[in-house]
């Protein structure tokens, strides 16, 4: 059997659009940044998510998105540092450091150096951090949270706002403890992926001319793309170790 390569196809093309995005907006996600950090941002995540796509260019593809995605990870800091009680900004360092994760170990994963057990550890400490973090940041503004649910979704907003919460800690903790970690980490990527069909698809088309309305959907895409290539890993580790034991 082929390993999946699905969640470094749809991290890819989420990279791609969100370049084409900060183009548009001469903008990334808010940050106005200074117009070269910008338009050297658009240029790494066009190329890099266009590479990471064929097999023979992937591994330079994830460099280029892991390179861009830790300076975004960095740009985060001063506001971490300036106000360590707010966590918004604790927020937006673990949503840019999940991309970067995810570029990481599509580069990893390609490359011949260290062993998969520990791509596998390491990947999944990472995102289950970042899995935390999300958990966090929706309980902490849980209203805002639950305004962004579409209010025809029933039970309630704040139904839903409380099991998507409880779910990424869920996820948190089974990645973290290695407990059922394939089932989260696919989990994982099946709820972010219902954030961005449910929850920012349709804002972009109710209101197209919102920059965060696409920026936020280009982010959420990348996000399940990188929880996505953490289970297609982990899926490819556990049918390995299979075929061992097996042998």
């Amino acid at each position: 059997m082929r390993s999946s390569n699905l969640g470094r196809h749809v991290f890819g093309v989420a990279a791609l659009a969100f370049g084409f995005i900060t183009l548009a907006w001469h903008d990334y996600n808010g940050s106005h940044q200074l117009r070269y950090i910008v338009y050297a941002a658009a240029a790494a995540l066009i190329f890099g998510g266009a590479a990471i796509q064929f097999r023979r260019n992937a591994k330079t593809g994830a460099a280029f998105l892991a390179a861009a995605y830790l300076v975004f990870s960095l740009l985060c800091v001063p506001g971490i540092v300036a106000a360590p009680r707010i966590y918004n900004s604790w927020g937006n360092f673990f949503e840019q450091f999940s991309l970067l994760t995810g570029a990481a170990i599509v580069y990893a994963r390609l490359s011949s150096a260290g062993s998969q057990e520990t791509l596998h550890r390491i990947g999944r400490i990472l995102v289950g951090l970042c899995a935390a973090s999300f958990t966090l940041e929706q309980a902490i503004y849980l209203h805002a949270t639950a305004s962004l649910v579409p209010k025809w979704i029933p039970p309630s907003q704040m139904f839903w706002a409380v099991a998507t919460t409880v779910s990424f800690a869920l996820a948190a903790v089974a990645l973290l403890a290695n407990r059922m970690a394939p089932l989260a980490a696919r989990l994982l990527t099946v709820m972010v992926v219902s954030f961005g069909l449910l929850v920012w698809v349709p804002l972009v088309i109710s209101d197209p001319h919102s920059h965060t309305n696409w920026s936020e959907s280009a982010e959420t895409f990348a996000i399940a793309g990188a929880a996505w290539i953490l289970a297609d890993l982990l899926g490819e580790y556990r049918l390995n170790d299979h075929r061992t034991v097996m042998t």
